[in-house]
């Protein structure tokens, strides 16, 4: 959520900000319920003014006396009035947030122009990919043994397209990812947490989910709570509705969670294999720091991502979101994509944005400086990694000609062994 005194202020820029992203917001609207919600408030704390006034001269009257009766019969008036407003407050509170909560995050100035992922700006690159891939490499869905491996078959019988097992060695791997990531994370100075998968309407809300990404989550109805789509929605909400010590900044986190996710089902090579799921593992990195420090944050935050990639030893691109592709709630973004040399292409696993504090007003996280009244943080987050996507990369580069997989060294010390084969 914008802070309303820019929406008021500087509406030009946020229209422009607006304007350079994909969505479409009546802001004029926005303006006009925030201009009702300020007048109810001026109405409310007036009345309220005079009937704290009106009690105080009542107290000073004789009980009983003509004057106290007449002042006690104002009071019940003022009071029934205070009440209808205080409710009028509420109402109109209710409606600003409702239509405020459409409105975007405003892209920062770094952010480059354009509409399309097509317009995505290349900012680094890692690794050389005729030297980091095997010339045996093929799509993984390929190799001889993949449907041993990861068993889709199985998975679509007992829920669905999109939730595969893992089997044997497979699932060792996997399980080494993680703890790779996570201590990889731990040593950079993030605390792991265990989060909930679960969340209620309110930590989608703060995190930006909703009200924009309804039909990319599953919703368990009864209890009204959202299965995650993805670790930064339960870590973000941590301190929500909090103060935290401005000396504690910046906090770090990281968090390992299945993530669940209904945008999944498209056809074609893009999607086969583990290039999308419906359920994937993950590990989250997540960031509350000090508003001037945001963005330097966010280039440490990108570089703890590509640290991960560049020990297990494959090539991989930053692309610099452009503003018609960024989040909705995102003000900078940096994805990493890894070269899956089977399939020839580049495949997203981590995503480092910036919030500003947009997530933070939403949540009500804030910080008190040593001498002032308490801010709004900025938060950060960025994938540490994805898991499937990765995985993909490690088994199409490292394929030899025998079939057998050779497992990055920096897995070795939680898989157990050198080598992959089923």
């Amino acid at each position: 959520m914008l802070d309303p005194k820019l929406l008021r202020e500087q509406t030009d820029f946020v229209r422009k900000g607006i304007a350079r992203k994909k969505f479409q917001v009546d802001l004029d609207a926005v303006l006009a319920a925030d201009e009702v919600r300020r007048h109810a408030v001026v109405e409310f704390e007036s009345a309220r003014a005079e009937q704290n006034a009106a009690n105080k001269e009542m107290a000073a009257m004789p009980k009983g006396s003509p004057e106290f009766q007449a002042k006690l019969l104002e009071m019940k008036s003022a009071s029934a009035r205070v009440k209808e407003l205080e409710k009028k407050v509420s109402e109109a509170e209710e409606v600003w947030k409702q239509v405020g909560l459409t409105v975007p995050n405003v892209p920062h100035e770094s952010v480059p122009e354009g509409r399309t992922e097509a317009d995505n700006k290349v900012v680094a690159t890692w690794g050389d990919e005729t030297k980091l891939v095997s010339a045996a490499a093929k799509p993984h869905w390929d190799i001889a043994w993949f449907a041993k491996a990861i068993d889709f078959e199985r998975g679509v019988k007992v829920t669905g397209a999109g939730f595969p097992f893992y089997v044997g060695d497979m699932a060792r791997l996997v399980r080494a990812l993680i703890q790779y990531f996570l201590e990889e994370a731990n040593a950079a100075g993030y605390t792991e947490v265990h989060a909930p998968l679960l969340v209620n309407a309110a930590s989608a809300t703060a995190t930006g989910q909703l009200p924009d990404k309804e039909g990319q989550m599953y919703h368990a109805q009864t209890d009204d709570f959202y299965m995650i789509p993805t670790a930064e929605v339960p870590v973000t909400n941590f301190f929500r509705d909090e103060i935290i010590d401005e000396g504690a900044l910046p906090l770090k986190r990281c968090g390992y969670t299945p993530c669940f996710r209904r945008e999944a089902g498209s056809w074609g090579a893009h999607v086969r294999g583990l290039n999308r799921l419906h359920q994937f593992d993950k590990v989250e990195l997540v960031k509350w720091v000090h508003p001037d420090q945001s963005f330097a944050e966010l280039e440490l935050l990108r570089g703890d991502a590509e640290r991960l990639l560049q020990k297990l030893n494959l090539p991989y691109r930053v692309l610099l979101i452009c503003s018609g592709d960024i989040g909705f709630s995102h003000s900078k973004q940096y994805d990493l994509e890894v070269w899956a040399g089977g399939q020839k292409r580049w495949l997203e696993v981590s995503s480092c944005s910036n919030f500003t504090d947009f997530q933070a007003r939403r949540a009500g996280i804030r910080f008190r400086p040593k001498d002032g009244k308490p801010e709004f943080v900025h938060t950060l987050n960025g994938s540490g990694l994805g898991l499937p996507r990765v995985l993909a990369a490690i088994l199409e580069n490292n394929l030899q000609p025998d079939g057998t997989v050779i497992i990055p060294e920096a897995l070795r010390r939680w898989y157990g062994k050198e080598t992959l084969k089923f």
